[in-house]
C-alpha cells in the first residue's frame, strides 16, 4: 500500500510526487513513456518562467529532481483503477498497486487526420513528433497540417532541417500566437496553404510522396509533393481507461474542484486531462502542486 499512487510522469505528475515525497509521503509514478510527457518532443521551452532548456533537459531536471525525495518510478500501462473500500485498486497488465490516494496526470494524445493511407504511413513519412522525427527529412520538403501554437512551433523547427516547410491551414488565418506567426513568416523556407485541408496521403514506393489537398471553398483538388506530412491538428485526452470511474466530460476530459480533486473522493487529476482553459507546462506544474501537497496534508 502506498500513499499516492500517479498516473502519468508529465510535469503534473513529477510536481506532485516532488511536492508529496517533500512532505514525507510514499509515492510510486507509473508510465508507459518517457518521463516528461510532451517535454521530450518539445524543442524550446519559452514561456516556463526561468527556464530557458530544450523539452527533454527540462524533462530530465523534473525527473531528476523528483526522485531526489524518495518517490519510485515504474514503467507499466495502466488498464484500470477502482475503488475498494478505502483506498483504490490500479491495474497494470502485470500488477496491482494498492493506493490511499491516487492521482491521473495521463495528459492528451495528438489527434489524427482521419484520411486514407495516414495510419499506414505511420513511420513512413508520417509523423506526429518534430523533434522525434525531424531530422531524418533534413534537407527534403515537408507539410504540417494546423494553424495553432504546436503546429507553428513544429514548423519553425522544421524549417531549421527541411528545405521547405508547407503549412496547411484549414481556415484562411492562423490560430497561433502572434510572437510564433512574425517568426514563422520571417522563415523564408516556410510556405503556407490557406484555405486547403488534407485529403489523402500521396505514396510511392511504401513511402509518402505527398499530400492531397482540397480547396475549402471551391473543392478544387491539388496535389503537393512531399517526403514528411507532421500533422498538429489538435489534442484528445488519454482517459479511455476511466470511463468505469464516471468522471468524464462529453469530450473525455475530467473536471476537478479547486484541490483537483475528482468526482471519486481521494481521486485527484491534474495536467492537460483535466478541464481548464490553458494546457501549459507552467499550468501543469500548479496542478501537480496542489495535489502533493493536499495529499501530504490528508496524511496527517
Amino acid at each position: 500500500m502506498t500513499d499516492l499512487l500517479i498516473i502519468g510522469a508529465g510535469p503534473a505528475g513529477l510536481t506532485a510526487a516532488l511536492y508529496a515525497t517533500r512532505a514525507g509521503a510514499d509515492v510510486i509514478i507509473v508510465d508507459s513513456g518517457a518521463p516528461g510527457g510532451k517535454l521530450n518532443v518539445t524543442a524550446d521551452i519559452e514561456n516556463y518562467p526561468g527556464i530557458t532548456q530544450k523539452g527533454p533537459e527540462l524533462a530530465m531536471s523534473m525527473y531528476e529532481h523528483c526522485l531526489s525525495f524518495g518517490a519510485k518510478y515504474e514503467y507499466a500501462q495502466i488498464e484500470s483503477v477502482k475503488k475498494v473500500e478505502d483506498h483504490f485498486e490500479v491495474k497494470s497488465a502485470d500488477k496491482t498497486y494498492e493506493a490511499t490516494y491516487v492521482m491521473i496526470a495521463t495528459g492528451t494524445k495528438e489527434r489524427k487526420m482521419e484520411i486514407p493511407l495516414e495510419e499506414d504511413m505511420i513511420g513512413r513519412g508520417v509523423s506526429y513528433c518534430a523533434v522525434c522525427d525531424g531530422p531524418f527529412f533534413r534537407g527534403k520538403e515537408v507539410a504540417v497540417v494546423g494553424g495553432g501554437n504546436s503546429a507553428i512551433e513544429e514548423a519553425i523547427y522544421l524549417a531549421s532541417l527541411a528545405q521547405t516547410v508547407h503549412v496547411i491551414v484549414r481556415r484562411d488565418v492562423l490560430r497561433a500566437d502572434q510572437y510564433l506567426v512574425d517568426k514563422a513568416k520571417a522563415k523564408d523556407n516556410i510556405q503556407f496553404h490557406f484555405l486547403r485541408k488534407p485529403v489523402s496521403v500521396l505514396v510511392e514506393n511504401d513511402m509518402v510522396s505527398g499530400l492531397e489537398l482540397e480547396d475549402s471553398q471551391s473543392g478544387e483538388k491539388e496535389n503537393l509533393s512531399v517526403n514528411g506530412i507532421f500533422p498538429f491538428i489538435g489534442l484528445d485526452p488519454v482517459s479511455d481507461m476511466f470511463k468505469d470511474l464516471g468522471i468524464l466530460d462529453n469530450e473525455g476530459y475530467i473536471p476537478v474542484d479547486e484541490n483537483q480533486q475528482t468526482q471519486v473522493e481521494g481521486l485527484f487529476a491534474g495536467g492537460d486531462v483535466t478541464v481548464k482553459n490553458l494546457r501549459q507546462v507552467v499550468t501543469a506544474t500548479n496542478d501537480g502542486a496542489i495535489v502533493g501537497q493536499y495529499v501530504a496534508g490528508l496524511r496527517k
